[in-house]
């Protein structure tokens, strides 16, 4: 039997933040805020185009030239998601497409959850994805996510106020 041409991995990733539920959501559900910690972040990308509809059936769309300390400096990437379901504070299921140098390298169904808890909110993410060929597969776009998440940990900081921006992992 030949070698699969897909490889399907499940992820989970967990965060927790000092903010309630609400703080939370509206870094994911303002497109001013998401922006800055999602599409801009800590490498430099030169972005071409940001858009985000946040609503069920509603599309994202994100297309830059990454970084110069990234895998892929310079390369194209784009990321398109349309958002599935979404209950307010609580919930965010969307599916992702992802294109390298403009070949799809990647195809993901991404849930959060917000988990109010004592002292703030628990985030649950759980991501399965189908990488195919020049992906960098499943570990890759793990640590990708845990840099995205370092970035909304400083975006919530910032927003609150609160110290160096560092929660628990």
């Amino acid at each position: 039997m030949a070698e699969p041409s897909v490889v399907h991995s499940t992820f989970v990733l967990e965060r927790s933040f000092p903010l309630p539920p609400e703080r939370v959501f509206a870094a994911f559900s303002d497109p001013g805020k998401k922006r800055r910690w999602f599409a801009e972040g800590e490498h430099q990308n030169d972005i071409e185009e940001f858009s985000m509809e946040f609503r069920a059936g509603g599309e994202e769309r994100l297309r830059y030239r990454m970084g110069e300390t990234t895998p892929f400096p310079g390369v194209e990437l784009t990321n398109e998601g349309r958002y599935h379901d979404i209950v307010p504070n609580r919930r965010i299921v969307m599916a992702l497409t992802m294109h390298l140098g403009g070949r799809c390298i990647s195809v993901a169904l991404a849930t959060m959850e917000l988990l109010p808890t004592a002292s703030g909110t628990d985030l649950l993410f759980t991501h399965q994805g189908a990488y195919f060929e020049g992906s960098g597969g499943p570990e890759l776009r793990q640590q990708g996510w845990r840099v995205l998440f370092d970035s909304l940990e400083r975006e919530l900081a910032q927003a609150a106020g609160i110290g160096d921006g560092q929660s628990e992992h």
